[in-house]
């Protein structure tokens, strides 16, 4: 797979509803070709102890961004009908098909494929299949692992040799 979309995103809480950042890498014919990140208002409005923990962010910091509904305008323009590629593809297509189901909006139709799921196939023998694992292995140095465009931007690299 040459052409596609790296995406991440990063929940302010235990639902997967509360995106508050996304990262998005565009691949075309195998060179990344452009990269978006928003910080996103969640739904539900509150972060809780342990995904800031992970991530960093807080309530102040999406306090004043735009809703999921607003950005996905420019967003599902950009991703056309892209093939998804995401590190643990599960959480992240539960968390798109979650917010789009709260703001009622259609249910994307890209497909998805899971870097997660390919190298632990490809690589049985590293110690463990998480993003900045395999990543290293691959050769990419993932510096800020939980800031959503970095997260995508190691899914990409890792995409474009598994897939």
């Amino acid at each position: 797979m040459k052409t596609f979309a790296a995406i991440d995103f990063e929940t302010a809480n235990q639902h997967r509803s509360s995106v508050c950042s996304i990262g998005l890498v565009f691949v075309k014919n195998g060179i990344v070709v452009d990269k978006y990140y928003e910080l996103i208002k969640p739904v539900p409005n509150f972060y809780s102890y342990w995904n800031t923990q992970v991530h960093g962010l807080v309530f102040s910091d999406t306090e004043h961004a735009q809703q999921f509904s607003d950005l996905w305008v420019d967003i599902s323009k950009r991703i056309k009908n892209m093939p998804l590629v995401a590190h643990n593809s599960m959480f992240d297509e539960g968390c798109l098909k979650a917010v789009l189901q709260v703001y009622e909006l259609p249910i994307h139709q890209n497909k998805f494929f899971c870097t997660y799921r390919a190298a632990k196939s490809m690589f049985p023998n590293l110690p463990n299949h998480k993003l900045p694992t395999v990543s290293q292995y691959l050769g990419f140095n993932l510096d800020s692992h939980h800031h959503a465009l970095a997260d995508a931007e190691a899914c990409a690299h890792i995409a474009m040799r598994v897939f």
